[in-house]
């Protein structure tokens, strides 16, 4: 067996063991059933929305993987804004409603940051985030989650540098090196840079900053962002004469990790930017100057906010040589199994990969909930005159070993104030050779709190 052989069928048997079982996706829905009382409570914040985003809309998450969830303000059919000082003082009461509720752990009150955050741990195990006021982080959420319309491959680079991250503790921006998004767009970026790409430039697919368009009516902003994204990733698709990449898995992430083992010394002189696909001289880009960041990720749905501005210089050195010693052992003539896993996650993920040979039946293909959960995910009471309807969401399609892009077009979101719950029938034996089945979506009302009025 060759090294590509070799790390092909551990990337594979990883991916088995990381993927969501159903109950992984049951609990986190609990969970947010669960806030959603805990909010209601809250005198001052009746009639808001609890929604969730991050890994879990975008279809992201692995087994151990956090919820990120926004309380979104009411303010009528307008996008609602607040101030730090304000949201703040929200979170004080959504603590103080936590402790008298019971049951967390780990409570941390995060008020420094660009964007405070309420962290703890609650029932089943699961670290939760919650913020306020987070639609661009839903929006953001959502377009990670329409790229893997375009190739399904993602999904699974993504998985696996975010748990190879893990493994040489560089996914953390508290301690200074990459959060789970940075390294997220650095997967977009090297699917935009290999050869032939597999993504286009993000502005082909939504032109200008998405965060500057969040404003108004907030049906009819997302409805804007929602449609053009379709319009622009149906052409892309659409496009017969695009070179298709036929990499496997294990080509793919060989060469994610050769392109950027030069990370520290690159990143003095040039920026990353998954909008325009290519790496940017800082000197030359007025949106980046001055210089005052390690490493520049550029965020492409809120140019020129850099991802990655936690990323520290002593972590960046670090963060290069996981690089380089990564590369360097999956390059190697007499590498073995057990140690390219101890390379890729941690030892307790490790201990799932040795388990999971002829034991796969629990787990969702490409980590999706089979259909029944998703009839029977949501079921709380429902309040007729506090309901909305809930979004139409399109899944990434279930892709065969190795099989490049398939030519499938997509449907654009209904736009909602919405949770997203999934049910999808979609043709498994889909090649990049022709169009596949339409893919039917079936929505499902979610129920939100009550408001005063």
């Amino acid at each position: 067996m060759n090294c590509y052989s070799l790390l092909e069928h551990t990337l594979q048997n990883i991916l088995h063991s990381i993927n969501p079982l159903e109950e992984d996706w049951s609990m986190r829905f609990q969970l947010i059933h669960e806030l959603r009382a805990v909010v209601e409570s809250i005198e001052i914040l009746r009639g808001a929305t609890v929604e969730p985003f991050g890994s879990f809309v975008s279809n992201l998450f692995t087994r151990w993987g956090d919820l990120d969830i926004s309380i979104e303000l009411p303010n009528g059919s307008h996008i609602s804004a607040a101030g730090k000082k304000y949201k703040l003082s929200l979170l004080g009461d959504v603590l103080k409603a936590l402790r008298a509720k019971g049951g967390c752990r780990k409570l941390q009150f995060i008020t420094n940051a660009r964007v405070p955050i309420l962290k703890f741990q609650g029932n089943y195990n699961i670290s939760c985030d919650i913020s306020i006021n987070n639609l661009s982080g839903q929006m953001k959420s959502k377009i990670l989650y329409w790229i893997n319309m375009i190739d399904g491959r993602f999904r699974d680079m993504v998985l696996l540098v975010k748990e190879w991250a893990k493994a040489h503790n560089i996914n953390d921006s508290k301690t200074g090196t990459l959060n789970s998004y940075s390294l997220s767009l650095l997967v977009v970026f090297h699917f935009q840079t290999c050869v032939p790409a597999i993504l286009p430039p993000l502005k082909e697919i939504y032109p200008g900053s998405m965060v500057d368009d969040l404003t108004g009516v907030r049906a009819s902003a997302e409805k804007f962002i929602e449609e053009t994204c379709a319009m622009n990733i149906n052409r892309l698709m659409s496009n017969k004469s695009r070179a298709i990449n036929r990499s496997s898995l294990s080509e793919l992430f060989i060469s994610f990790i050769a392109k950027f083992c030069d990370i520290s010394s690159r990143a003095s002189a040039q920026g990353i930017s998954p909008f325009t696909g290519q790496w940017e001289d800082i000197v030359s880009n007025m949106r980046w100057l001055p210089k005052t960041y390690t490493i520049f990720v550029e965020d492409p749905f809120e140019q020129p906010l850099n991802s990655a501005r936690g990323v520290s210089t002593k972590q960046l050195t670090r963060i290069e040589e996981a690089f380089r010693s990564t590369h360097f052992m999956l390059c190697s003539s007499n590498q073995n199994e057990n140690e390219i896993i101890s390379t890729l996650v941690k030892p307790h993920v490790s201990k799932f990969v040795a388990r999971t040979s002829g034991n796969q039946n629990n787990y969702s293909r490409n980590g999706l909930r089979p259909q029944l959960q998703a009839q029977r995910a949501i079921k709380p009471p429902f309040q007729a005159h506090h309901q909305r309807q809930a979004q139409r969401v399109i899944h990434p399609p279930l892709r065969a070993q190795h099989q490049p892009q398939a030519q499938r077009p997509i449907n654009p979101p209904l736009q909602a104030h919405q949770l997203q719950d999934k049910r999808v029938n979609r043709n498994q034996n889909s090649t990049a050779q022709g169009p596949t089945q339409a893919i039917r979506v079936q929505t499902q009302t979610v129920w939100r709190p009550k408001s005063d009025g």
